[in-house]
C-alpha cells in the first residue's frame, strides 16, 4: 500500500510539473497565437510569454511573416486560341490571424488554388500579344482580384508576378516568321516614304531652278566637277560661258 500511494504520488507531481510546463508558450516577434476557451474564439496573443489555462485553452500559431508561394504551371488558351503554360509567384501575408484561422480551414492551399484558378481565368481574356509585352497590367489584374478575394481570409496579396509564358515549337516559329513579315513590311513603308519625301524636294528644287536660267547652269557645272573630281579621274572640266554660246548660235 506504502508503494501504491509512492507511486501515485509520484505520477500526481509528474502530471502537475507537465501541466505547468504546458501553461507556458513564447511567441516570436513574428507570431501570433489565437486562444479558443472550450472550443470558442477567445483572443489574439503574442509575441512574448503566453499563458494558458490547460485544458480549457488551446493555441493556435499564425506566421505573420510574408509567403513566397510558386504557382504551379498552368495550361492556358488565350483569346486568340493560342496554347501557353504560364508560371507565377505570389507573395502575401496574413494581417488578421483570427479570420485566418477561423474562417478558411488552410489558408496557405486555400491562397494556392485560388491563385491558380485566378491566373487561368486572367490571362485567359487576354491575347498572347498581351501576355508578352503587357505582364505588369497584367500583374497588376490579378493581384487586385486575388486581394479581393482572399480579404475575408485576412490574407493581404502584396504582389504577383508572372514568370514564364512558354510556347510550343509550331507557335514559336509562327511569331518568328510574323516577326520577320513585320520587319519586312516596315522596311518597304520607310522606303516608299523615303521616295516620296524624295519626290517632292525634286519637285521643289525644279520649280526654284526654272525661275533662275544661271541656277541650273551653276548646277550643271557642280556636277561636273564632281565627276572630275576623282583620285584616278583624267578629266579637265573647262567651264564656258553660256551667254557666248548663245550669241554663236544665234
Amino acid at each position: 500500500m506504502m508503494f501504491d500511494m509512492q507511486t501515485f504520488s509520484g505520477v500526481l507531481i509528474v502530471l502537475v510539473v507537465g501541466l505547468v510546463i504546458s501553461m507556458f508558450r513564447i511567441l516570436r516577434e513574428y507570431e501570433r497565437g489565437v486562444i479558443f476557451m472550450l472550443g470558442r474564439f477567445y483572443q489574439v496573443k503574442g509575441p512574448g510569454l503566453i499563458i494558458l489555462i490547460p485544458i480549457l485553452q488551446q493555441m493556435v500559431r499564425v506566421d505573420l511573416r510574408t509567403v513566397v508561394m510558386d504557382v504551379p504551371t498552368q495550361d492556358v488558351i488565350s483569346r486568340d486560341n493560342v496554347s501557353v503554360q504560364v508560371n507565377a509567384v505570389i507573395y502575401f501575408r496574413v494581417m488578421d490571424p483570427q479570420r485566418a484561422i477561423i474562417q478558411v480551414e488552410n489558408f496557405l492551399e486555400a491562397t494556392s488554388q485560388l491563385s491558380q484558378t485566378t491566373l487561368r481565368s486572367v490571362l485567359g481574356q487576354h491575347e498572347l500579344d498581351d501576355m508578352l509585352a503587357e505582364r505588369d497590367r497584367l500583374n497588376a489584374d490579378i493581384q487586385v482580384i486575388l486581394d479581393k478575394q482572399t480579404e475575408a481570409w485576412g490574407v493581404k496579396v502584396a504582389n504577383v508576378e508572372i514568370k514564364h509564358v512558354d510556347l510550343n515549337e509550331t507557335m514559336v516559329r509562327a511569331i518568328a516568321k510574323q516577326a520577320e513579315a513585320e520587319r519586312e513590311r516596315r522596311a518597304k513603308v520607310i522606303h516608299a516614304m523615303g521616295e516620296a519625301e524624295a519626290a517632292e524636294k525634286l519637285a521643289e528644287a525644279s520649280k526654284i531652278l526654272a525661275t533662275e536660267e544661271s541656277a541650273i547652269q551653276l548646277r550643271y557645272l557642280q556636277t561636273l566637277v564632281e565627276i572630275a573630281g576623282g583620285e584616278k579621274s583624267s578629266t579637265i572640266v573647262f567651264p564656258f560661258p553660256a551667254d557666248i554660246m548663245k550669241k554663236l548660235t544665234s
